[in-house]
């Protein structure tokens, strides 16, 4: 595999989603254009995939795309998530591999020759791993190394620690990646399923050049559950053992009461014991139904069957990549 890659002259595409970065598009393309102007005996096209931006980010990438052949985007009707959009890019990324990054320049560009370089190792998924995380809050930091945790212990396949987005697919890996059309998708978890070989090229995280992260704490904590959600069935499990933990501690309390009154003639308490053992049992309950909630719901938008994405604009061909595109649906309206 090897031998084969190094024999051919690649083509890569740079995936780029973002959602209101007219501060840093340009800035990125500058980089983008150094860095790939300096990688011998490949090409490239950048792919630009815009959720929705509600700013200049659109009218941007138009005039890049004017002056600038290797620049392909498309523009979804709304703001889809930046989930969907990395989809989208791989739905659309044609050649030998796909690099995605993000537009905050928090990716360095400077990093993609050595993906590229384990790319022509023989890897199939080069990534990015975070040794410091520039820009991020003690908080922030803290719950993303909870939740990889979590993550990893809820599950038997291997998750790659302090990984994000950032990395390069091989064109095969995108084709495993194009045949999942689930709608409730966490892209993380989704690039460990996928398997094959891996290779982690350590970076330091940069701070977002301009603007604020798109991602609050509720979003990032909806996000958390989703990768929990759709990639693990710990959380129904977890429900159960304490479902089953609870009603031992009640089987136990009851036979206590019981021989304590028959033995030593106590009375059982009343309402304070009765009224903390509603509220706790109560509790649990609701815990559970909350969880098996989580799972129905998602079940229940996986049956509606709607397009993953709308296309609003583009100046992409109709054109397939190499590996033939799944049931996985999407709307246009150029």
């Amino acid at each position: 595999m090897t031998e084969e890659r190094r024999g051919k002259r690649p083509l890569f595409s740079v995936a780029v989603p973002f959602y209101n970065e007219q501060e840093n598009l340009r800035a990125l393309y500058e980089r983008l254009c150094r860095v790939v102007g300096g990688v011998e005996n490949c090409d490239f096209e950048l792919l630009f995939v815009d959720d929705g931006s509600t700013d200049a980010s659109l009218e941007i990438v138009r005039a890049l795309a004017a002056q600038d052949a290797r620049v392909r985007y498309l523009s979804f009707s709304r703001n889809f998530g930046k989930e969907i959009a990395l989809s989208a890019a791989i739905d659309h990324a044609r050649g030998d591999g796909a690099i995605f990054m993000d537009a905050d320049l928090q990716h360095p560009p400077e990093l993609i020759p050595k993906l590229i370089e384990g790319w022509f190792e023989g890897y199939d998924d080069v990534y990015a791993q975070r040794r410091t995380r520039g820009g991020e809050s003690a908080f922030k930091k803290l719950t993303a190394k909870l939740y990889y945790h979590v993550l990893a212990r809820s599950t038997r396949i291997p998750i790659q620690m302090d990984a994000g987005d950032f990395r390069l697919l091989s064109a095969r890996a995108l084709a495993v990646l194009r045949r999942m059309p689930e709608h409730q998708r966490n892209m993380k978890s989704l690039y460990s399923w996928i398997g094959f070989r891996k290779k982690a090229v350590p970076v330091d995280q940069e701070p977002r050049l301009h603007g604020a992260s798109k991602f609050g704490f509720f979003r990032l904590l909806n996000l958390a559950l989703d990768g929990i959600t759709s990639f693990t069935t710990a959380p129904l499990r977890l429900a159960t053992i304490l479902g089953a933990l609870s009603a031992a501690v009640a089987l136990l309390s009851f036979c206590w009461f019981l021989i304590r009154t028959a033995v030593w003639g106590n009375p059982v308490p009343g309402y304070p014991s009765l009224f903390c053992g509603i509220l706790f049992f109560g509790g649990v309950q609701l815990l559970g139904l909350g969880v098996i909630g989580e799972y129905l719901g998602r079940v229940f938008m996986e049956t509606k069957g709607r397009p993953l994405y709308v296309i609003a604009e583009s100046n992409v061909t109709d054109e397939t990549p190499d590996e033939t595109l799944p049931e996985r649906k999407e709307a246009r309206h150029d």
